[in-house]
């Protein structure tokens, strides 16, 4: 039997009704918030490479920024009271998520809120810190790329007295503000007396001027410098790495861009690579999962740049057997 068109009209018009909103009309997706706090200047090369493995990686997972992300951006570039106010900025502005690097930063994102899930790069001991529970199993609302344990002190002052076998005194350069720096200068004291070494601490923190410090630390012979991963040397490495040639010192440095930029040695993670790491967490983030349930990653490995250009300058001819085992050896 043939439909009336009354029956028929009805019978749509019903159907309509009883279908989902999302089904009837396509609505825009909800664009999601994330504040990025970085421990680099605008302008520094090595800041923007690493947002850009962020921003590459999180595109290739679907977040595009400017259409259903945006990005909110604070450049530290070592600056304190910078610091200070672009984390109570962000936290005000209730993002989705913050993605933050540098010790000092995520300490005050952990002091102003447990509620805006947080994932942080180059970042030190977040346990030992008081950020996380555990590795496995972080808790609360921070997870991310941890960069060292507090051994590595101990493994810098290691290589840097391979370099520079005639080396008796070490300063290292570290922050009294970051419990991080604090525990790797322990580690080297720990194993200084064992490599004939004996360890002087600079603390940058306080208004020290670091380059009278290492003058100072360079009037009396045979020394070296460690340097840490304190947030407030790395905007500044063009002038400490002047400053240690200049002096003549062997100076081991955590992360490769001190080597490629003019240090003498570099030993650390590869950055670039938790940068990504950290995209991929964002992404879980947005997607529903916890970061308290989210592991802490470490390094899978560690690299040692090597600059013999830089050895040169100071005049240390480094033994064959270093170079060897380095991963990059800048001639």
């Amino acid at each position: 039997m043939a439909m009336k068109r009354r029956d028929f009209l009805a019978l749509t018009s019903a159907g309509l009704a009883s279908m989902p909103l999302t089904a009837r009309a396509q609505q825009p997706e909800r664009v999601r918030r994330i504040g990025m706090l970085i421990l680099y200047s605008q302008t520094d090369r090595e800041g923007q490479a690493r947002i850009a493995a962020f921003r590459d990686t999180l595109q290739r997972l679907g977040w595009t920024d400017g259409r259903n992300v945006r990005i909110e951006y604070r450049w530290i570039a070592g600056d304190v009271d910078r610091e200070k106010a672009s984390a109570a900025e962000l936290v005000r502005l209730a993002p989705d998520l913050i993605v933050v690097s540098g010790w000092t930063a995520l300490a005050e994102l952990h002091r102003l809120t447990n509620t805006i899930p947080v994932v942080f790069t180059q970042v030190s001991d977040p346990v030992g810190s008081g950020f996380v529970a555990s590795l496995a199993r972080p808790g609360g609302n921070i997870s991310g790329f941890q960069n060292f344990e507090p051994t590595i002190g101990g493994k810098w002052l290691g290589v840097l007295k391979e370099a520079a076998p005639n080396m008796r005194r070490a300063a290292i350069l570290f922050g009294s503000d970051s419990v991080a720096t604090a525990a790797m200068l322990r580690e080297a004291e720990a194993v200084a007396p064992s490599l004939g070494v004996q360890v002087t601490a600079i603390d940058i923190q306080g208004g020290v001027e670091i380059e009278r410090a290492i003058a100072t630390f360079a009037s009396e012979p045979d020394g070296g410098l460690i340097f840490t991963p304190h947030p407030g040397l790395i905007p500044n490495r063009g002038s400490v790495i002047l400053s240690a040639a200049r002096h003549r010192l062997p100076a081991v440095y955590p992360f490769r861009y001190f080597a490629t930029e003019g240090g003498l040695m570099a030993y650390g993670p590869d950055q670039i690579d938790q940068w990504r790491g950290a995209a991929t967490y964002a992404d879980r983030i947005l997607r529903g999962e916890k970061p308290g349930e989210l592991p802490i990653q470490a390094p899978a490995k560690y690299e040692l740049v090597i600059n013999l250009k830089a050895a040169n300058v100071i005049g240390l001819n480094i033994a064959p057997g270093l170079p060897l085992r380095a991963s990059e050896v800048i001639e």
